[in-house]
């Protein structure tokens, strides 16, 4: 499918209902009982709290494919994209139908209800469910591996969002969108199982590639049995990890949410039009792995007089995501006062060798929480736009 008609397929059925970062039981359920007639709806299980979590069974093929978002609740984009997806996919669009014939989805968007009621990445139990893979002490992870048992995938989906720290590569490039194809044995070979996962990937890297050249990454791929992709995938079943992150300017990820949309429509028709074999997973390799070289807002070339005598230096913000009143608020925190050459900043704002101040006409700390600095007597915002 050409990549121009993904992107107007994503403009077409863009779930309006679902915008920004807080996507919760109750902001899916309304849409959710708006498809039960065109799809089959049911609840899977319940949460640490007792919250519904719901599983959507789509398409009619015999290539059938798992996917599960916010089993971290704070991971959202994901889940804004699947209902995108699922528009899509429930509309009469011809271009599409060819996926609901060769395959059968079933989706559960939030996998951790608690944790994206709270805006949190672990459970109400304070636990981390992709680290409970096989202990399976909490619920959530028990209807997760349930459904795996039931359904009997062919591919599954690893639905997450990462942080803006993530570049691709050492370069001032975002890594805008990430995957993964987990190791599946502590010595992470390339087993056939993986290479199936790889070409899969190498499709989506080759679509996203002619609208975020240079911004797509790979995870470390360091074996972990305990997370559930190394699971699944040593048990043969062909995984991808996604990673919806950061596009410039686009703290709200609607942006990312359109490629990570475009991710599932490119992958999910190359999967109903061919028989995935591995053969073609090279290009996987080449894609750069995820470095740690960002932060949000990087005030360079700081002016700091302390004990007589006079340092230049940079410092470093990131903006720590808040739950008030139900929206997410980004609160800038000063995490570096160092040189930062090695970093590039989402946002940079030039001191000149003067000395920053903040709102209270003191000298920044770190671990401060600083909506605006004064530089030269001119307030500054450190807010994203």
């Amino acid at each position: 499918m050409e990549t121009e008609h993904i992107k107007s397929l994503f403009l077409k059925y863009k779930e309006s209902g679902l915008n920004h970062r807080y996507i919760t039981n109750s902001h899916i359920t309304p849409l959710l009982e708006n498809m039960t007639h065109k799809v089959h709806v049911e609840t899977i299980g319940k949460s640490v709290l007792n919250n519904p979590i719901s599983g959507i069974k789509i398409g009619n093929g015999s290539k059938r494919i798992l996917m599960w978002s916010q089993m971290h609740g704070n991971e959202s984009t994901t889940t804004k994209a699947l209902f995108d997806l699922l528009n899509a996919l429930l509309s009469d669009d011809l271009s599409v139908s060819h996926i609901l014939n060769s395959c059968t989805l079933y989706i559960i968007p939030i996998l951790s209800p608690d944790g994206a009621q709270a805006y949190t990445r672990v459970n109400a139990n304070q636990v981390d469910l992709n680290r409970d893979a096989q202990d399976l002490t909490q619920p959530e992870s028990k209807v997760l591996r349930d459904t795996f048992k039931m359904f009997k995938p062919h591919y599954c989906y690893n639905l997450h969002g990462q942080r803006t720290i993530f570049s691709a590569g050492k370069t001032n490039k975002p890594a805008t969108v990430s995957f993964l194809a987990p190791a599946q044995d502590k010595d992470c070979t390339i087993t056939p199982n993986r290479k199936i996962a790889m070409e899969v990937i190498g499709v989506m890297n080759g679509v996203l590639q002619q609208v975020i050249p240079n911004q797509v990454g790979v995870y470390d791929d360091a074996f972990n049995l305990n997370c559930v992709g190394d699971t699944f995938q040593s048990e043969n079943v062909p995984t991808i990890l996604f990673e919806a992150g950061h596009y410039h300017n686009d703290y709200g990820r609607e942006a990312t949410r359109a490629f990570i949309f475009m991710s599932y429509i490119a992958s999910l028709d190359y999967i109903s039009k061919n028989n995935v074999s591995g053969a073609h997973y090279e290009s996987y390799l080449k894609i750069p792995e995820n470095e740690k070289c960002f932060l949000d807002v990087i005030i360079k070339h700081v002016k700091i007089v302390s004990h007589g005598s006079e340092l230049i230096t940079d410092i470093g913000i990131l903006y720590q995501e808040k739950l008030i009143e139900g929206k997410i608020n980004f609160i800038p925190k000063v995490t570096h006062i160092e040189n930062l050459d090695a970093y590039f900043g989402h946002k940079v704002i030039q001191a000149n060798k003067l000395e920053v101040f903040n709102s209270d006409g003191k000298l920044l700390k770190v671990d401060s929480e600083n909506v605006f600095v004064m530089i030269d007597n001119e307030k500054i915002s450190l807010l994203p736009k």
